[in-house]
């Protein structure tokens, strides 16, 4: 079985608009982490990319983090994109070679009047221990470390989407 993390968190709009601020806001949203950088220039502005005219309107391609020289590093290509409901893509960070590679899915549960999002990381097992991106933290500490991210990233999600009326 592939390691992963796993993190769940409510927030207070529709799956819809939760899946909307999750994907269009990310560059808001997120909180970039020291230990969990995606490329050693440091932290830029993560937006999700659209596709080719060639593919349906409305579709994005990858997930890329835009450094403030313009240029651009490319996390992961999405591999899923349903509005309101589910979200999958790459991770990768520059350290990787094309043999190490995770996954985000992300899923999105009306619960009453709130949406539960959930975020599933895997493939871990496919970065070595003794890798730059785990620092060298056995499985359970690096694994609850980026548990622990998530869950800020998710809460800073939380605070995105109740700062912003329903038809922004």
């Amino acid at each position: 079985m592939s390691s992963r993390v796993q993190v769940s968190l409510r927030v207070a709009a529709t799956p819809l608009r939760a899946f909307d601020v999750f994907t269009r806001e990310i560059g808001t949203w997120w909180r970039p982490n020291g230990l969990f950088q995606f490329t050693p220039r440091g932290a830029g502005v993560l937006s999700f990319e659209r596709a080719a005219e060639s593919l349906a309107p409305g579709k994005y391609a990858r997930l890329i983090e835009t450094q403030a020289d313009g240029s651009v590093f490319e996390i992961g290509r999405v591999t899923v994109w349903e509005p309101g409901e589910r979200l999958a893509f790459g991770w990768h960070q520059a350290s990787f070679t094309d043999a190490q590679h995770t996954h985000v899915d992300v899923r999105f549960e009306a619960v009453g009047d709130e949406t539960r999002v959930t975020v599933e990381h895997r493939g871990w097992d496919t970065v070595p221990q003794d890798h730059v991106a785990r620092h060298h933290f056995p499985e359970r500490v690096f694994l609850l470390r980026h548990g622990e991210w998530w869950q800020v990233l998710l809460a800073s999600l939380r605070t995105e989407v109740s700062a912003r009326s329903p038809d922004q």
